[in-house]
C-alpha cells in the first residue's frame, strides 16, 4: 500500500478528530480508515492513536509523526499546484490573518477585489489584532502592518506604511503648539491600545536614537477607527495609521504634528511560511496585492 495513501488517511483522521468523522467527511469506510492507519503504525513501529470507544487521541509519537506529515503533504500538494498553475485557473482555499485595522479599512477593498478576480478561490479571512502563529494555526499568510522583525518567516512588503500624530486646529489652539514629542507630556491624549507600547509612545530622534514620552488621556481603545473618531472630536491628539487618517488630514479635519519625529521604516506585508514549493494561490494573492497597492498608490 503507498505510503502517502496511509499517511493521508492518518491526517484525515486527526484532523477530523475521529474515524467515523473522518470516514463522512472523506466518503471513505471507518474500517478502511482504520486499516491503513493501523498498517501506517506497523510501518513504523510505533503506536500513533489512543484508541478507546469513548477517547480518540495523539500518542507522543502520533503528535510528531503529523506535525511532519502534514508539512510533507503540504509540499507535495504544493508541488502538483505549481505544476498545474500553467494549465488551469486558481482554486482552493486560501485562510489568511489580517489585523481588523486593514480590513475595516478602504485598503480592505484589495481582498474583496482579489475573490472577484478569482471566484474559484474560497477566502477564509480572520480579522484580528494579535500576531498569529501561521504554522501552529493553520494559516496561509498574513497581511502585517508594522516593522517588520525577523521572524523566520518570508515576506513581500506591499506598501509603505506610516503613522500620522493629529489633532484638530482648535486642540492645538488650546492647548498650545506641539513641536517636540516631549510636548505630549500632561497634554491629552487618545491611546489605542493596539499598539505594543500603549502609553508609552516611541519617535524617532532626527539625530539617532529613539525618543520615548509617556501620555495619558481620556480615551483608550483598540481600535484606530475610534481613535480618529475621538482626534475629530477634539478629545485629544493622536497616532493613527496612514490609510485611515489621511482623508482628514486631507480635508482639515486634523492637523499633522510631529513629522520630523515619526518613524519611517514601517510597512504593509504579506508574511507567509517558508515553503519550497509555494503554493500557486498564495504567490498568485501576494502579486495581486502588490499590483493592487501599486496601481492605487
Amino acid at each position: 500500500m503507498d505510503t502517502l495513501t496511509r499517511m493521508r488517511a492518518f491526517i484525515d483522521v486527526v484532523e477530523a478528530e475521529g474515524f467515523s468523522a473522518a470516514a463522512r467527511r472523506t466518503g471513505r469506510s471507518k474500517a478502511l480508515l482504520s486499516k491503513y492507519v493501523r498498517e501506517l503504525e506497523d510501518d513504523l513501529g510505533a503506536l500513533l492513536l489512543n484508541r478507546t470507544t469513548r477517547q480518540f487521541s495523539l500518542t507522543e509519537a502520533g503528535h510528531t509523526y503529523y506535525r511532519s506529515a502534514s508539512d510533507i503533504l503540504k509540499e507535495i500538494d504544493n508541488l502538483s499546484d505549481l505544476v498545474r498553475e500553467g494549465n488551469a485557473d486558481l482554486k482552493g482555499r486560501l485562510r489568511l490573518s489580517v489585523p481588523r485595522t486593514f480590513v475595516d479599512a478602504d485598503v480592505g477593498q484589495s481582498l474583496i477585489d482579489f475573490a472577484k478576480h478569482h471566484p474559484d478561490v474560497s477566502l477564509e479571512i480572520v480579522a484580528e489584532d494579535r500576531f498569529v502563529d501561521l504554522i501552529e494555526e493553520g494559516f496561509d499568510l498574513a497581511i502585517r502592518v508594522t516593522r517588520l522583525e525577523d521572524s523566520g518567516m518570508i515576506a513581500r512588503k506591499l506598501a509603505d506604511f506610516r503613522i500620522y500624530a493629529c489633532a484638530t486646529a482648535e486642540y492645538l489652539v488650546r492647548h498650545g503648539p506641539i513641536n517636540h514629542p516631549q510636548d505630549l507630556s500632561g497634554k491629552p491624549v487618545i491611546i489605542d491600545t493596539n499598539a505594543r507600547t500603549h502609553n508609552h509612545l516611541r519617535f524617532r530622534d532626527p539625530q539617532g536614537g529613539t525618543i520615548s514620552v509617556s501620555v495619558s488621556g481620556q480615551i483608550e481603545v483598540n481600535s484606530p477607527q475610534a481613535t480618529l473618531r475621538a482626534a475629530k472630536a477634539g478629545i485629544g491628539i493622536a497616532l493613527i495609521p496612514d490609510f485611515i487618517a489621511k482623508n482628514a488630514i486631507e480635508s482639515g479635519e486634523l492637523v499633522a504634528v510631529l513629522d520630523d519625529f515619526i518613524f519611517r521604516d514601517r510597512g504593509i506585508y504579506a508574511v507567509y511560511p517558508h515553503r519550497r514549493y509555494l503554493p500557486a494561490k498564495v504567490r498568485s494573492f501576494v502579486d495581486f496585492l502588490h499590483n493592487w497597492f501599486r496601481k492605487s498608490a
